[in-house]
């Protein structure tokens, strides 16, 4: 994929994982389980291309080493004798913090899957997706501390990773970054994480600090980080305003198009059937619901009766996805079609792959619609 570099590892080992106290959690499988694949597998593993495989979903949480990762600007090697934070622009106190300032802090740990916006976005990228439990200092009383003066709008995050653009004719050599509004980045859920399930963060997870940004899509969760800067104008670099925007045609009652071009923020309700098992007749269908407080997740087989599946109870997890699953009994032999929709808590149902919202879309980022599996029964 252009401007994008897929690692395949980050050096973590799953046994290192394993030990730490927090990261064993059960998953609702079943002994002797054998995997029915989906027919609908893109041509190349996806673990090959450091992407999640959703054949190999047994977990709740994802090990460091099967973690996906993106990159725009390559993988910066940040001397952590010399990295600072610096915290600057419209502020009355600026700082500048080592690694040691910032885990000297408060501590929180969030639990959340970070999803790649343009996941599922287009069949051979359908992995971009990992939930982990994420270790860093609050960043809300790091931007009070700073003091935020009153004219100050926007909070813009720089990565240490650089790249050159082109605009209008003038190149521009300049790092990745992206912006919130004071309010969002004042919610009490971002972290500056330095951890990653019990680990320190690897460096192609944006070792030594990150932002964790929960609830929102990965792109917004700047890697790397060098610099947080207050400003009184709106941020419109690449990956705001030209790069990671979403274009949609919607239909106004009386018939105009009104073309809406929106930057990728929060994650959007969805689900995935992950994976089919059999324990001789008996089948099971496994999947993966996030985005939002899930309620419910419903399945439907070969365009039948939508079914309530089982969420896994076992874990709890404000900003993690639900595993879920559903006992499929006696599927007749041939070619079937799976489909899951998820139902958050104030009632929003995922949408279909064919319905208004989702075709309308002209960009491949935010790509939440329902998704048609389909599955070979022998």
């Amino acid at each position: 994929m252009e401007r994008r570099d897929f690692l395949r590892r980050s050096g973590l080992t799953l046994t290192g994982l394993l030990l730490s106290p927090w990261a064993v959690y059960a998953f609702p499988s079943r002994e002797g389980e054998v995997l029915i694949p989906f027919a609908d597998q893109p041509p190349e593993p996806p673990s090959e291309r450091g992407l999640l495989d959703w054949n190999e979903l047994d977990s709740f949480i994802t090990p460091n080493d099967k973690f996906f990762n993106v990159s725009h600007y390559g993988k910066p090697e940040v001397d952590l004798e010399t990295w600072r934070l610096e915290v600057s622009g419209l502020v009355e106190n600026p700082l500048m913090l080592t690694i040691e300032d910032i885990k000297a802090r408060p501590r929180q740990d969030v639990t959340f899957t970070l999803e790649c916006s343009g996941n599922h976005g287009f069949p051979t990228f359908t992995g971009g997706i990992g939930n982990a439990k994420w270790s860093g200092t609050p960043l809300a009383p790091i931007l009070k501390e700073a003091g935020i003066q009153e004219n100050g709008i926007e909070v813009i995050f720089f990565g240490h990773d650089v790249g050159e653009e082109e605009r209008r004719d003038v190149k521009m050599r300049q790092n990745f970054a992206r912006s919130m509004s004071v309010e969002d980045a004042l919610e009490d859920t971002n972290l500056l994480c330095y951890e990653m399930n019990g680990e320190p963060l690897p460096h192609p997870n944006g070792a030594p600090l990150r932002l964790i940004a929960p609830g929102w899509y990965g792109i917004a969760c700047v890697k790397w980080l060098k610099r947080i800067e207050i400003r009184d104008t709106r941020f419109m670099g690449r990956f705001m305003g030209r790069d990671y925007v979403t274009m949609r045609e919607e239909k106004r009652p009386d018939g105009e198009s009104v073309w809406m071009e929106t930057s990728v923020g929060r994650t959007q309700l969805k689900s995935l059937a992950a994976k089919v098992t059999r324990i001789d007749d008996k089948y099971r269908i496994y999947g993966a619901a996030w985005g939002a407080p899930i309620a419910t997740v419903e399945v439907s087989i070969d365009g039948g009766t939508w079914q309530k599946v089982t969420i896994d109870p076992e874990e709890d997890a404000e900003f993690a996805w639900k595993i879920w699953h559903l006992d499929w009994s006696n599927p007749s032999r041939g070619e079937h079609t799976v489909v899951s929709r998820a139902i958050d808590t104030n009632g929003n149902i995922q949408p279909a792959a064919d319905s208004d919202y989702i075709t309308g879309k002209y960009t491949y980022w935010e790509s939440h619609g329902q998704v048609v599996r389909r599955v070979n029964i022998e």
